[in-house]
């Protein structure tokens, strides 16, 4: 099916500068963008040589507490990838899950639609191996990667999390203030909301410019001085 330069292709190492990662909870997740999953279909297969199409299905619809709306897609998504003359071709399908959240019912529809779509694609191309970020899937490996991280001394571990965090408070409190529950779909991004001892809530996690729609869904404000996302605590417990 495909020639021996794909093949080659398909079989190299990938590269650890297109892996990212982020927090859920106590575990961290390795990831490849879905921009990146499509640059390198298109480079390992061809622009004209690959195709995908998409089913989408609504799966749930509600309002949440703080009267946003929360719209939940499954896509299935079906790839066709084809020879360099178009004479034999083999196809993958997968599902894939997304989650929109926004004040407007058209905006929590197009981020749940669009996070589906992209998260059906990305374990589709999957089954193409290592270059398609399959070895992330390896929870086996994703165990030794958290244990080596934990092994890591405190300084280099804090100098890793400046590089890809958006800066915090040097010292937060132990014990919350605030219901977790409340900020349930901020959680499921991968962000964590904490205190910063001064009554206000903080926003902290990876990527958090591309998820600044589902954080102003939940009534946080941008602090350009400080380039932090913020939330009154009395606000919070009121709402």
């Amino acid at each position: 099916m495909f020639n021996d330069k794909t093949n080659q292709v398909l079989a190299y190492e990938l590269d650890n500068s297109r892996i990212k990662s982020r927090q859920k909870g106590n575990i961290t997740l390795s990831y490849l963008e879905g921009f990146d999953i499509i640059e390198t279909a298109n480079r390992v297969f061809g622009y004209g040589n690959w195709s995908y199409s998409t089913k989408l299905e609504l799966i749930s619809q509600e309002v949440n507490q703080n009267q946003n709306h929360v719209i939940c897609y499954k896509a299935l998504v079906s790839i066709v990838i084809h020879d360099v003359s178009h004479s034999k071709q083999v196809s993958r399908e997968d599902v894939g899950f997304g989650t929109g959240i926004a004040k407007t019912l058209a905006d929590a529809h197009e981020g749940g639609a669009k996070e589906a779509v992209t998260d059906a694609i990305k374990r589709t191309l999957r089954s193409f191996g290592n270059q398609f970020g399959n070895l992330l899937y390896d929870k086996s490996r994703q165990h030794q990667n958290n244990q080596m991280q934990n092994q890591q001394p405190a300084q280099m571990q804090q100098h890793s999390q400046q590089q890809y965090q958006t800066p915090v408070p040097e010292q937060l409190p132990s014990s919350q203030s605030h219901n977790p529950n409340t900020f349930s779909s901020l959680y499921s991004l991968g962000l964590q909301v904490v205190d910063d001892n001064n009554g206000n809530l903080l926003i902290t996690g990876d990527d958090i410019y591309n998820k600044r729609d589902s954080i102003k869904a939940c009534g946080f404000k941008f602090d350009p001085s400080s380039k932090q996302w913020w939330k009154p605590i009395e606000q919070q417990q009121a709402a």
